[in-house]
């Protein structure tokens, strides 16, 4: 059986000598660990496939063309193709350069691989008989990260590509400082402060970047429908759309709220759907595996009181809280509290929520993978000295049953900042700890 034509097709292409298509440069590093197949993975439309075509400039920045290929299998005229045709495809390159085999390592690039059935078994193969390395990317409703560690029986390494950090929001604007926060000019911190705020409203999702009001949240709201009917109806053969939707609509509407199974049932119920406790769950776990929402459970060592306890959820993007939250109020503290967690995240924290013994409560408890921990709360405005006084009082509740913490809050600018004298708590505007390199 021949190579598929639309196969050797793309082989041509990705050997063809030319130029990258224009990307912004993400943050994100594949793991350096040897003898891993790569899997990106992360919500539609947050640029994995941007990021693929990164890493074949960065790789032919200092080796030869064919020593790294990107392959898309998006193409109506492949549906259907069997993995024989991925053997095919390897033997057809090595024909081509057979001096290459069995001496040098060769990047493969392969985009919505998902759409070869078991196309797993193929780089299994290829990895431990010939020199190649493998990242794959495709759709969320067919890599999910648990199945890519099963499929890949334990050869897979994960790297979550989600939408621009403030960080490369700017840099997609050419504004990324260059300097030290200490070393900025008042000029330059205004415009930091402006893009902030802009940051917080428009999010970080690359297609979204520059697009009036209007146009972005049609956009946004194409992306949330795709991921609810591709990535979790279809995935999952979930019935009970509607209830699917309203459940949706409701999570990014009550950003940084805390929800319970339970409750989220009954409301379902009160508005007409009665959909069971366990599939409320269940379509919950399919919309936090499609990147499109987070839950932060509350702080404890214990199993139980995990469980027993209500989380709070949060949209994988600020600029989904203007997308669908109809009331028309400015939700800069949420989308603020939203920012925050998504950065926590990119830098692989876990986290979890603080409620006191008086009911007091800390948006974040951070323990980092060097052993660090902080307390993180997260306050849009100051203006009141009572706000001043409870978010502090929280603080310090929280470090006496959570002791050899850090404790800092984040505020929206530095005006802000600088009313605050509480000792022992750094007090900074949040868009300086999204620019300062973690520790």
């Amino acid at each position: 059986m021949p190579l598929h034509p639309v196969l050797e097709e793309r082989l041509n292409a990705a050997l063809a000598p030319g130029p990258v298509p224009p990307f912004t440069p993400r943050d994100a590093r594949l793991p350096t660990v040897p003898g891993k197949a790569h899997a990106v993975i992360g919500m539609r439309r947050a640029g994995k496939t941007t990021y693929l075509r990164q890493l074949l400039a960065e790789r032919r920045a200092n080796l030869p063309t064919e020593r790294a290929l990107y392959l898309s299998f998006d193409d109506d005229r492949l549906v259907g193709i069997g993995v024989e045709q991925l053997s095919f495809l390897l033997e057809e390159f090595y024909r081509r350069y057979p001096g290459l085999r069995g001496r040098e390592n060769v990047l493969w690039l392969l985009d919505e691989i998902q759409l070869v059935p078991s196309w797993e078994r193929f780089v299994r193969r290829a990895m431990d008989s010939e020199r190649t390395e493998f990242v794959v990317s495709g759709s969320s409703a067919r890599m999910l990260s648990r199945e890519v560690h099963t499929s890949l029986r334990g050869r897979g390494m994960e790297t979550v590509i989600r939408p621009f950090s403030f960080r490369e929001f700017l840099r997609h604007r050419r504004e990324e400082p260059a300097k030290p926060v200490r070393q900025w000019t008042a000029a330059e911190r205004s415009l930091i402060e402006k893009r902030h705020r802009e940051f917080l409203v428009e999010g970080g999702f690359p297609e979204a970047q520059g697009l009036t009001g209007t146009l972005r949240i049609e956009l946004l709201q194409g992306y949330v429908d795709t991921v609810l009917f591709r990535d979790v109806v279809e995935r999952f053969e979930v019935s009970q759309v509607t209830a699917l939707r309203w459940l949706v609509r409701q999570c990014l509407r009550n950003p940084a709220g805390s929800f319970s199974v339970h409750r989220l049932a009954q409301d379902l119920k009160s508005q007409g759907h009665g959909v069971a406790r366990d599939a409320v769950n269940a379509m919950l776990g399919h919309l936090t595996d499609a990147f499109l929402l987070s839950t932060v459970p509350i702080a404890t060592d214990s199993e139980r009181q995990r469980n027993s306890n209500p989380r709070k959820i949060y949209p994988a993007d600020p600029g989904l809280i203007p997308a669908f939250d109809t009331s028309g109020r400015a939700n800069l503290g949420h989308s603020l509290e939203t920012a925050v967690l998504n950065e926590l995240e990119r830098r692989r924290a876990e986290v979890g929520y603080v409620k006191t013994a008086e009911g007091l409560e800390v948006d974040f408890l951070v323990r980092y993978r060097n052993g660090g921990q902080e307390l993180i709360q997260v306050c849009a405005s100051l203006k009141s000295s009572e706000t001043v006084a409870r978010e502090l009082r929280a603080l310090d509740a929280a470090a006496k049953e959570h002791p050899r913490t850090q404790r800092r809050l984040l505020v929206l600018n530095r005006d802000a900042a600088g009313e605050v004298a509480a000792p022992g708590v750094e007090v900074l505007p949040a868009y300086e700890w999204m620019l300062t390199a973690p520790d």
